[in-house]
């Protein structure tokens, strides 16, 4: 008869989704799918609203990265008024990158410290009545409470560039609404222990020393974990560095080789594609160049360690030449690394805000530039979970008639599913019986990509439904798809 096994929810995740895993009579994996069964339409409702809205409305998609959203959107939105992306005043982009550098912050702290350490810390067969934040305060209070405090400190980062913690408005077409006074630098930057920029980049560096302690320690786990070759994309800096903000797009192939060779993100629908499948709301991207079956790529930053030629921040520099080490140059496939860039990223940011907070520039009085208007824009940053597009259409009237979001999950969609796959594989396949540690471990290969599903679930074409029909004993009687 064969078996089918359900997770659902997947926990410790942003939104909703369930894992199907098929085994056929032998017990061996005939199919597996991470299924996305939640939907939002953005794209389409934002259409007919005036473009300057498009940054304040387009981050509701999200609580955890709505910044992300706001600063792609205005990107997007700057290009329309005619600012390109290099017009912006020097107080202007300073003041979004602060504001992005806070929830790059904040966001991989919440990642790491919340939805991540409790299997580190407690292991993946572990009771779940434990192995949650919960069970790391009591048995681990001070990991628990730094990563409150940091998240805390990129929350209010974000609240004094933007206006709010969540949803503000700081970004406006051409520029920004507001500087940073000497008081709000001086609370970051001179606020008594733990809560200042020194501080954090402290606690950022030995959690990078907590997860390099634990690696040495479950190597086997670690590198085994979901390991397998892939393509990477990211924004890089026009000289090659790590950036969050802005650069040419690049990607590379499993050998390191550059597919796609630092082009203008503007020009993105001539070198990525977009698949849509019948089981899911969201999207399978892919190179052009590479087709649809080889061209699928992953973000995020593992894919932007794999990218970049170097990190521009002297601690996270360092940490980047040993984490290329482990791989000699090569690029990096093995899953459960994304931990370890992720917390070598949280560095590199609180690198990034000690130094911005020390910019006169970000006490300047020009604020905002216009140009000619234009029809088309299109808007790229690097979100917590990797590369964000925003692009709209307007008319004359100055109203939304196209908007296209791939996000930083839907980029990484394919690679979530090859990674469900090698758990049913090697984890799953042929056991007699499921446990719920097993189970657990294809929420370990999802949870590896931080992903936020809420973001992720747009329309392309023909939305796909199911709707089945059982009886009182529970057989199928009937099903329609459309």
């Amino acid at each position: 008869m064969g078996r089918k096994i359900t997770i659902e929810p997947i926990t410790r995740i942003e939104g909703h989704g369930k894992v199907t895993i098929h085994l056929d009579d032998a017990g061996k994996v005939s199919q597996s799918r991470f299924h996305i069964v939640e939907f939002r339409g953005f794209e389409k409702f934002i259409q007919g609203r005036p473009y300057w809205e498009a940054p304040v409305l387009v981050q509701r998609l999200c609580g955890i990265c709505p910044v992300s959203h706001h600063l792609a959107s205005a990107k997007a939105v700057d290009i329309i008024v005619g600012v390109g992306p290099d017009g912006l005043t020097a107080t202007a982009e300073k003041m979004r990158r602060l504001m992005h550098y806070g929830q790059m912050f904040q966001s991989h702290a919440l990642h790491f410290f919340h939805l991540v350490s409790p299997d580190l810390l407690f292991g993946a067969d572990a009771d779940p009545a434990i192995r949650n934040i919960i069970g790391v305060a009591l048995k681990h209070k001070d990991l628990a409470v730094q990563g409150v405090l940091m998240r805390k400190f990129g929350q209010e980062l974000i609240e004094v560039t933007a206006g709010k913690k969540i949803h503000g408005t700081g970004a406006i077409p051409g520029g920004i609404n507001k500087n940073l006074s000497p008081e709000e630098r001086d609370r970051f930057l001179k606020g008594p222990d733990p809560y200042n920029a020194d501080h954090m980049v402290a606690w950022a560096q030995g959690a990078l020393d907590f997860f390099k302690d634990y690696h040495s320690k479950n190597k086997a786990w670690i590198d085994g974990f979901a390991d397998f070759p892939s393509n990477y994309l990211s924004l890089v800096r026009k000289d090659g560095a790590l950036d969050f903000y802005h650069g040419p797009l690049r990607a590379v192939d499993a050998q390191g080789r550059k597919v796609l060779p630092d082009v203008d993100y503007r020009d993105y629908l001539d070198h990525i594609g977009e698949e849509v499948r019948s089981w899911s709301y969201m999207k399978f991207p892919y190179l052009k160049k590479l087709g649809k079956a080889e061209g699928w790529y992953r973000v995020g930053p593992l894919a932007r360690l794999n990218t970049c030629d170097f990190v521009p921040t002297p601690l996270a520099q360092k940490e980047f030449e040993t984490f290329k080490a482990y791989t000699k140059g090569k690029p990096n496939g093995m899953s459960l690394h994304s931990h370890w860039a992720r917390l070598i990223e949280l560095l590199h940011a609180g690198e990034v805000i000690r130094d911005l907070l020390k910019d006169k520039d970000l006490q300047g009085p020009n604020l905002v530039k216009k140009g000619t208007k234009t029809h088309n824009g299109v808007g790229l940053v690097e979100a917590p979970r990797g590369t964000l597009f925003h692009h709209y259409q307007v008319d004359d009237n100055d109203q939304i008639t196209m908007a296209n979001l791939i996000v930083s999950t839907t980029n990484n969609n394919e690679p979530m599913n090859r990674a469900v796959h090698w758990v049913a594989d090697n984890v799953l396949a042929g056991q007699k019986e499921i446990t719920e540690g097993m189970m657990n471990r294809v929420e370990i290969a999802i949870r590896a990509y931080d992903p936020c599903l809420s973001c992720a679930t747009h329309a392309l074409g023909t939305m796909p439904l199911e709707v089945t029909l059982v009886d009182d004993r529970g057989k199928d009687i009937d099903c329609r798809r459309r």
